[in-house]
This record gives C-alpha cells, structure tokens and sequence, in this order.
C-alpha cells in the first residue's frame, strides 16, 4: 500500500497535462491578463496570495507601471501546490506559491518539461521546523513517536510535512516506509479520516495542526521545531514570462513585500482579514501568523533557506518524486532584489522575533504581550471571561501554541509550556522536582 501510495502522488505530479482556456499571458492587444496560483488556507503564503489579494497591493502595483498596458489579475485557489505546478509548466499560471518541497518538484517538473521555473522570493519561514507537526485524536493512547510502529499515518505525500514525518521517523529509529502505513491523502482527507479513526496520526502543514487542536480534534504528538531544520513557503515563477514581462514580477514582488510590512505592522487586522476570506478561526492565523507567530514573513531568500532547500531533495528522491535538482539554478533572487531595493542585503540577515507569550482579549484590536508564560496565565486566571486565546512558546523549540492546549510543567516557581507531551516529560527527566500539571492547575498556580 505505501509504495502504490507513492506511485500515485507521482504519476499525478507526473501525468500529461490536458490544454484548457487561454494562455495565461493572453490579452487583446493592450491586456494582459497575469495569472496567481495561491492556496488561500496554507496561511503560510499569505502575503503571495489571500492577504496580499485581499488589499490589493498588486493592482495598484500593475497600474502605477504606466507602461500603456491595461492588466488584469487572475486569482486562482488551489488545496496544494501539485495543481499549480502543472498548471505552470502548462503555461497557464505565471506566479504560483507552494511549501518547500512542492517549489521543488516544480522546480523538478519545470526542467523536466523544458518549461523551467525559478524560486523568486520566500513568503513565511520558520528556521527550526515549527510549520510542521504531528498530532494524534484527542484520546489517543499515542505519546512518540515509536508508538507509531504498526500505525497509520496519513499525510500528502511530496509535502514538507510528509518530509517532517520521515525525518522525524528515522531519528526515532523507525524506518518510514516499513514501521508505519503510510497514508496519502489530501489534508482535508486526513483530517476526516484523523476524526473518524481510519487513522491513528496526521503529519500536515501550517494550518491544520492548529486548527484541529483548536477544534478539540486533535493533539500535538510530534513539534516539527524538534528537528531543528528550516522550513518555508515561497513564490515561484515561470522563466518565460520572467523574462518576458520582469516588470510585472517586480511588481508582484514590490506588493509582497507591503503586504508582508502591513502583516507585521498590523498582526491582528491582517489575521482577520485572512480568517474572513479562508473561514479559519482567526485565532489558528494568528497562532502561525501573529506577531510573534511560528511563522516569520520575509521575502527575503536566505541562505539558510537555500541550504535547507538543498537538504530536501534526499527526501523527494528517496520518495522516488524527483531525481537529482539543481537548486542554486532554480532560485533566482534577482527580482526580488530588485523590487526591495537597498533593504535587500538587511533582510538577508534578519532574525525571527523572539518568543514571547500573547494574550488576545475579546473585543480587542491588538494582542497582549508578556515576558513569561507565568504571567500570561496569571493575567488569564483574572480575566478568564474576557480571553479570546493565548498563546505560549514550548519551552524547548519556542513553538507556539495554545495555552490550553499545551502540556504544563510547574519547576519550582516556574510555569513551563511545552507543544507535545514527550518533550514535557523529556524536561521533567532531566529537571528534579519538576512535574507535568494540569492547565487548570497551571492558571491556579499563577494567580
């Protein structure tokens, strides 16, 4: 079963492509119509897609070129990046944004097609991982990995968290393809299928982790911030119509980067903004998007990123997805250079903000900030009425999650959140007198 579920992802990702409708670049002479590929709820591609099309940054972009030409934007939502990697290499979407492994099987599928594409900026990152994570039904048995010997697993195979799922398996000593069955599904598939119990796990990406813990549907079993590898989203684009029309990318990369500044200018506004065009809970866009989220928005393609990019292709390969890819000829940061002008070289070297704890008080337009978990719970316990979420940093990977949703260690005086109940018990070994409370217990402790 789990080889026949590989051959499938790719012979979808490897099927020939049925010509429908125009070319993404046809106009009437003084139109052009640019086409974006987008997945409006992997919030992680927010500022290349939902939000960015919410303000209409690119719009006013394309009009102030004056260049006599009259263009019009064709938004285009897809679940995954599979679809708009073959719409792109059939030349009918010029700008597509997609997780680290989908940008690679594009890169892979654009070569192989002689349609190549390029990596032209980044989108949201998260240096150790956290845009990954594992989680079980909310009374499963499950608490690490190695329970999962024997199990399934559903996941989207070719998508950074089937590559969590793999990399995470192996330093746990199981062998992905024979320890657990492996099943390849759409995320919305296997959160079904989570719920219904036809599968004992889920890895998927940024939001559903969240928004099924959010739901009381599931538990984190597995923080993706453990393996302590960069993961990211990014724009993709299609070299001929790079080359033909580098204005109107310049352009498409000038509104990402505003539409990344009002994102971090205005966390809460811009989370709302996304919930209501996506119906997630805009308390899941903030806990990945918010100010101090597991995401941090950058159009900026950073080094790290590249050598993290260079990292998964072992993964896609083992997988029988790709063979061998050229990543420094797929990323192209010219453009992007470009539109961010002198502020490039920067970024380059920008850092995640640092952890903190937010409370999101009902009614409120902006988060609450505060130095340590403790006083979050504190400030929760007398307000417990008026709290619209809170959030906390793992106290190991500085993931953040839900304060209610997490594990809690009381050490001495000190109040410890943690995503996943191993990496609590993992602290609590190694700390004598430190103990796993209730969160009850927790916001009793902390008033």
């Amino acid at each position: 079963m789990k080889n026949n579920a590989v051959a499938a992802a790719a012979l979808l990702l490897l099927a020939p492509l049925t010509a429908c409708g125009g070319s993404a670049e046809a106009g009437d002479g003084s139109t052009v119509t640019v086409t974006v590929g987008y997945q409006s709820r992997t919030i992680n591609t927010v500022t290349a897609g939902t939000l960015l099309r919410s303000l209409g940054y690119f719009e006013k972009e394309l009009n102030a070129l004056g260049d006599g030409t009259t263009y019009k934007v064709d938004w285009q939502d897809y679940a995954t990046g599979a679809p708009i990697t073959a719409q792109m290499t059939a030349g009918k979407i010029d700008i597509g944004s997609m997780g680290d492994f989908p940008l690679l099987i594009n890169a892979a599928r654009g070569k192989q097609l002689g349609k190549p594409t390029h990596l032209v900026s980044v989108t949201g990152y998260n240096l150790r991982g956290g845009l990954n994570t594992i989680v079980t039904a909310p009374d499963s048995k499950l608490s690490t990995l190695t329970d999962l010997r024997g199990k399934k697993v559903s996941t989207s195979v070719g998508s950074a968290a089937d590559g969590t799922l793999v990399r995470a398996l192996q330093r746990a000593g199981l062998d992905p393809d024979k320890d657990i069955e492996k099943l390849n599904q759409q995320p919305a598939v296997g959160a079904s299928a989570l719920s219904a119990g036809s599968a004992d796990a889920l890895s998927q990406f940024v939001a559903w982790p969240g928004l099924l813990t959010y739901q009381g549907k599931a538990k984190a079993l597995y923080d993706g911030a453990e393996l302590n590898l960069p993961t990211f989203h990014g724009v993709t684009a299609r070299e001929d119509f790079a080359e033909h029309r580098p204005t109107v990318l310049e352009a498409f990369l000038k509104a990402q980067a505003e539409a990344t500044d009002y994102l971090n200018e205005h966390p809460v506004d811009a989370a709302e903004k996304v919930a209501k065009a996506t119906r997630l809970p805009a308390e899941v866009v903030y806990l990945y998007n918010g100010a101090h989220g597991i995401s941090t928005f950058d159009p900026a393609i950073k080094p790290r990123l590249v050598s993290a990019l260079k990292d998964d292709v072992s993964i896609l390969k083992s997988a029988k997805l790709t063979g061998d890819i050229d990543v420094d000829a797929f990323v192209d940061d010219q453009y992007v250079k470009k539109a961010l002008g002198t502020s490039y070289a920067k970024q380059l070297t920008a850092a995640p903000p640092a952890a903190a704890s937010e409370v999101w008080p009902k009614g409120a337009s902006a988060t609450r900030a505060f130095k340590t978990p403790a006083e979050l719970l504190a400030y929760v316990s007398a307000h417990q009425d008026g709290i619209r979420a809170a959030y906390v940093p793992d106290a190991t990977t500085g993931t953040l999650w839900f304060a209610d949703k997490a594990v809690w260690v009381a050490d001495g005086d000190e109040l410890l959140p943690f995503v996943t109940p191993a990496t609590a018990r993992a602290y609590v070994a190694e700390h004598g007198g430190a103990r796993v409370v209730t969160y009850a217990d927790a916001l009793e402790r902390a008033s």
